[in-house]
């Protein structure tokens, strides 16, 4: 009996791991990395917990990010462990039919566990129980590949059985062709990119932005000597109100001359433990009527984001029978459309949520829906290889363009560093095959202000394309809002339609709310910021050559500057910081161990 109450308690922390794992995956911090190696004490075990259930809070934390880069090298060890002990043992229980054992004890948990916030578990006990016991159950990977694929417990490639290789055209690769500078005086596109918006309908002014949820600023006073939430918003662990979030579109709409918005996706709040699909689709319907009525003359392109769905992330593949996404592609395909896109691109929307259409004459746009190739997506776990075709179909349309001189922008949510490393490192192939037809990428999903670069499979020396991620509309968290406007080459005969200059724009949101008025400052123009002759791949890889040139330089602080969209000066982001800084800009490729090697070690 004893064991038996043992097994339910170690059945539960790992149920709670997977329920947590709302957005990106976890690292325990060096105060805690020793501590819960074992996770089966009594204090390890209401730290390991707490820690599971808040790791999207740790991981939007700049002081997080910085603790993880100093770091080097370290994984969420105790996650594995506890993950190749326990997940076993579910599927035991799910062979002998009692799988209502894990939902049960799982809802126990809940109501007695003191350090969880109660309907926060619960509500996350009910949104994935379901789903995790059918992947447990429908998965063909071993114990050991289900972990190592959900936390990154071995090094990749991981196992044969999660690799796969998509399949080129046969036609040689076109000798490559760098952009080249426009002529004096050549007409320019102005691209407005909005990003993870994630306004909270229920947040409310003065209520408590410290709270015990993952999501804070929606009710209760605040604590003794602790600051209610700001009127215009809060940096804590906290969402956007509505009303900000239209301040800062009109004032876009009213200062930015654009041509189109590239949008790329995260709409409803960070509330995924009691969202439903009415919730979604409200949210998503109200923001974007807000975007039609603010700019009513331009065409969004859109991507679709991981908090689309509920429950968030999980966007079943046609192999599963128990879900089905229809409910959301419908709603996209309709509002986007509604949106500018034309008739024609609703097949794709409504059967993957992607689609491409052309923006002008020889400009194509391709809308990727990453959430295909995240690891947060559980339901990958059972079918991961290339799910809906989307790369497949992505080639077929790269090749199009070749053939017909198009050049084309790729939007998305999830940068492909962010991918499950099969898809990720076919992805990359992709990109460098058709680096003469590629002139841009744009990204959101990391609320930050990055850019990602992409180098030659051969030559990792050689840049061949560039990413870059949008900063967000949220202040999720410790951010100032932003959006950013790009100067593209275009529209004429022979235009590259490469980015030559990017400009972000931020709210400050301490001096917002101090004055009771929204305050917003153009943060830097980058060819100015950086020194850059323009933003070709080759401009941005001398920049990086500067960093690893000189990691402790005020370049280099102020590149941590941005990405904070200036909540944190460069003087709070030390030489082990700057250097996993660096690391993020040349990874393009998830899991990849040798990306940073070229970059300066720690100092000893």
């Amino acid at each position: 009996m004893l064991f038996f109450t043992f097994l339910r308690f170690q059945i539960v922390i790992l149920v709670i791991l997977y329920f947590a794992a709302t957005d990106t995956r976890s690292v325990p911090d060096s105060d805690t990395k020793q501590t819960i190696i074992n996770p089966f004490t009594d204090n390890d075990q209401k730290l390991f917990v707490t820690l599971a259930n808040y790791r999207h809070r740790f991981e939007r934390s700049m002081n997080f990010k910085k603790l993880r880069w100093t770091l080097s090298g370290l994984n969420s060890s105790a996650l594995c462990d506890a993950c190749n002990l326990l997940v076993p043992e579910m599927r035991v229980l799910i062979r002998i039919n009692r799988s209502d054992l894990i939902d049960n004890v799982a809802i126990e948990f809940c109501k007695f566990y003191k350090l969880l916030d109660r309907n926060v578990c619960l509500g996350a006990v009910n949104e994935y129980k379901n789903a995790v016991i059918e992947v447990l159950a429908l998965s063909p990977l071993t114990n050991k590949e289900l972990c190592s694929l959900a936390f990154e417990c071995a090094a990749p490639p991981y196992f044969p059985v999660v690799n796969w290789n998509v399949t080129f055209p046969d036609k040689p690769k076109p000798t490559p062709q760098p952009p080249q500078p426009p002529a004096s005086g050549s007409p320019k596109l102005n691209i407005l990119h909005l990003s993870d918006t994630h306004v909270d309908f229920a947040y409310k002014p003065g209520s408590q932005a410290d709270c015990s949820q993952p999501l804070c600023c929606r009710q209760g006073q605040p604590a003794p000597g602790h600051t209610g939430a700001g009127f215009w918003g809060d940096y804590r662990n906290c969402d956007i109100p509505y009303w900000t979030a239209e301040a800062i579109l009109k004032y876009a709409a009213e200062l930015e001359e654009v041509d189109f918005i590239y949008y790329t996706g995260d709409i409803p709040a960070h509330n995924v433990w009691n969202q439903s699909r009415s919730d979604q689709i409200y949210a998503i319907n109200a923001i974007n009527r807000m975007l039609a009525s603010i700019f009513p003359n331009k065409t969004f392109y859109s991507a679709v984001g991981n908090h689309e769905t509920a429950p968030c992330n999980l966007y079943p593949t046609p192999n599963i029978k128990t879900d089905n996404i229809s409910w959301l592609y419908e709603a996209l395909a309709d509002s986007w459309i509604k949106l500018g896109l034309p008739e024609d691109t609703r097949e794709s929307i409504e059967r993957g949520g992607f689609y491409t259409t052309l923006v002008r004459p020889n400009l194509r746009i391709i809308s990727l829906n990453m959430n295909y190739c995240s690891r947060e997506n559980f339901w990958l776990l059972i079918n991961a290889t290339d799910p809906l075709g989307q790369l497949q179909w992505l080639i077929q349309w790269l090749q199009y363009a070749e053939d017909h001189e198009e050049k084309v922008h790729i939007i998305g949510h999830h940068p492909p560093r962010s991918c499950m490393a099969a898809f990720s490192w076919n992805f990359n192939k992709i990109v460098n095959r058709y680096e003469n037809t590629i002139a841009g990428q744009f990204y959101g999903h990391t609320h930050v202000d990055e850019f990602l670069m992409f180098y030659d499979e051969a030559d990792q020396n050689r840049p061949v394309s560039m990413a870059y991620m949008g900063p967000s509309l949220t202040t999720s968290s410790y951010l100032n809002p932003g959006y950013r406007v790009y100067s593209v080459d275009g529209d004429y005969a022979g235009s590259s339609f490469w980015a030559l200059d990017h400009r972000t724009v931020i709210m400050n949101l301490t001096a917002s709310n101090m004055y009771n008025k929204t305050i917003f400052i153009d943060e830097y123009d980058a060819r100015d910021a950086y020194g850059l002759k323009y933003l070709f791949p080759s401009d941005w890889n001398d920049l990086i050559q500067r960093f690893k040139s000189d990691l402790d330089s005020p370049l280099m602080g102020l590149a941590y500057q941005f990405y904070t969209k200036s909540y944190q000066s460069g003087n709070q982001c030390d030489r082990q910081c700057r250097r996993g800084l660096l690391c993020n800009f040349i990874t393009a490729r998830g899991n990849d161990p040798h990306a940073c090697d070229s970059i300066p070690p720690f100092l000893s």
